[in-house]
């Protein structure tokens, strides 16, 4: 499966280092003409996931299996009838990457997704949503023992565990791979038959199952489903494996059972707002948030704005619960994308305004409070408090819809290292001097809670949720940053 050469993206947007990022989306079909297509749709639906670069691979009983991975957008690349006829197929599966902390706009197409492996019983590919925990010290152990690995990937290291497996079929090899894998991971798999799906023991990252006709499908998100027009059958289960054939769909459960840890950050930003998770509307859970964060941290202002596009639904709720009018008080421009310049040192100093513009006349002389989903480093909130108050505000009052992000996440999000994080150097007040603002407030861990349906709060001894950016309690050890000097909660205690 010959693949193009690697190309460079231009530098992303000097500011859009400020926020979390999901690292990956995924999407997988069977039973469907021309899968390519509906993959490339589901793809566009997940591309808030990872805009960094693509990947599809499909099956053709004449032409075997066929791949293109791209870097950059999926508009910009799966798109073309040219493309999309090298993809035949009723089965495939398909990627979309957002490269890890340190590499923006570097991506090599050697770490594009979906990766593919041929085997003794035939080949299959595979496309991973998360971080294995310990894929380093996997990765030296399968290279010690003559593995050659092809990229820079943790996911790689599953496709040489499977190699060195003796299971029978694709799924049993899959299986033992991953009883030997720590961390996160939500995986749709291919063979020149089967769909596979797979959900950790934990269930930290979504995955879920599609009916299209005849044919299955399998997302990240329920808006893939949407956009192609299948109907949401169910969640995959932590710890559950699905193999879809022609036949239907066979589940089974391979690993020992643990209690469940969703990603709460999912409901905060990660999920679009018009997403189900947990049988949730995710718009609907992120008012809740803000009506939630009203109450606990209420304040006399003129107008409630969020700060687009993610804290708009917490901001909805925020006002109607205050009772205080809600308004578009910053213009976002929705056709910024990357930087269409080289963010030279001039460029840089214009901040969010490439971005983010004020509405002058709706804020001059209000007491304004700011709606966003978290603060990471402050440099956005900084900037954004700026031109609030440059555009004539009175006041400017900060209110987050998450509590503060003190601690790195190693379960597949792309986080500053701790040190880098506000939250991890500084109190609520020391941070509400350093942004300059006249109010900061978070909501409570156990607001949180709250807002997305557990009415008594967090439970101390067995949170519901993975809730470690916040809390610093890691459900799964991360053993490899452990080796190399992070320390965790306790061991800092």
């Amino acid at each position: 499966m010959p693949e193009p050469s690697a190309k460079r993206l231009p530098p992303a947007h000097p500011f859009d280092d400020d926020k979390l990022h999901e690292e990956c989306g995924i999407f997988g079909v069977i039973g469907v003409s021309d899968a390519a297509n509906f993959i490339a749709l589901g793809l566009h639906a997940l591309q808030h996931r990872g805009q960094e670069a693509g990947g599809i691979v499909t099956h053709d009983p004449e032409t075997g299996f066929n791949s293109a991975r791209r870097i950059g957008l999926v508009r910009d690349n799966f798109t073309s009838p040219e493309v999309m006829a090298t993809l035949p197929g009723t089965l495939g599966i398909g990627h979309v990457r957002y490269s890890t902390a340190g590499s923006k706009g570097q991506t090599a197409i050697r770490d594009v997704q979906p990766f593919f492996g041929e085997f003794a019983m035939g080949g299959a590919a595979i496309a991973h949503n998360g971080n294995i925990t310990n894929a380093l010290s996997l990765r030296r152990e399968l290279i010690e023992r003559g593995s050659i690995f092809q990229s820079s990937s943790d996911s790689e290291c599953i496709i040489h565990l499977m190699a060195r497996s003796m299971g029978r079929t694709i799924p049993d090899r899959m299986e033992e791979a991953l009883r030997k894998v720590e961390g996160a991971f939500s995986i749709v798999a291919m063979t020149r038959s089967k769909l596979i799906g797979v959900r950790d023991p934990l269930g930290v990252r979504p995955l879920v199952l599609g009916k299209l006709g005849d044919g299955w499908a399998l997302a990240s998100e329920t808006c893939a489903l949407d956009i192609i027009g299948a109907d949401f059958v169910r969640e995959i289960a932590p710890g559950e494996m699905v193999v879809i054939t022609d036949k239907g769909v066979d589940s089974n459960f391979p690993f020992r059972p643990r209690p469940a840890r969703f990603c709460i950050f999912e409901h905060v930003y990660f999920s679009r707002p018009d997403s189900i998770l947990g049988g949730r509307s995710v718009y609907e859970t992120r008012a809740a948030i803000g009506r939630e964060l009203a109450r606990e941290a209420p304040v006399e202002a003129d107008l409630v704005c969020p700060v687009p596009d993610s804290g708009t639904p917490a901001a909805i709720g925020y006002s109607l619960e205050a009772g205080i009018p809600y308004a578009m008080g910053i213009i976002r421009n929705q056709y910024m994308g990357r930087t269409f310049i080289e963010p030279t040192e001039q460029i840089r100093n214009m901040g969010v305004r490439l971005k983010l513009n004020v509405n002058r006349a709706l804020i001059r002389g209000k007491r304004v409070i700011l709606v966003d989903d978290s603060v990471v480093r402050g440099t956005t909130s900084r900037k954004i408090k700026e031109m609030i108050l440059e555009a004539g505000a009175a006041e400017v009052h900060f209110r987050i819809a998450s509590p503060p992000t003190a601690w790195p996440c190693f379960y597949g999000v792309d986080t500053p290292q701790r040190e880098k994080l506000l939250a991890a150097t500084m109190s609520e007040d020391e941070m509400r001097d350093h942004l300059g603002v006249d109010s900061l407030r978070f909501i409570s861990l156990d607001g949180l809670y709250r807002a997305v349906g557990e009415a008594m709060g967090r439970n101390a001894t067995q949170p519901q949720y993975c809730d470690a950016c916040f809390s610093g309690e890691y459900p799964v050890a991360p053993s490899d940053m452990i080796e190399q000097g992070f320390q965790t909660k306790t061991a800092a205690e």
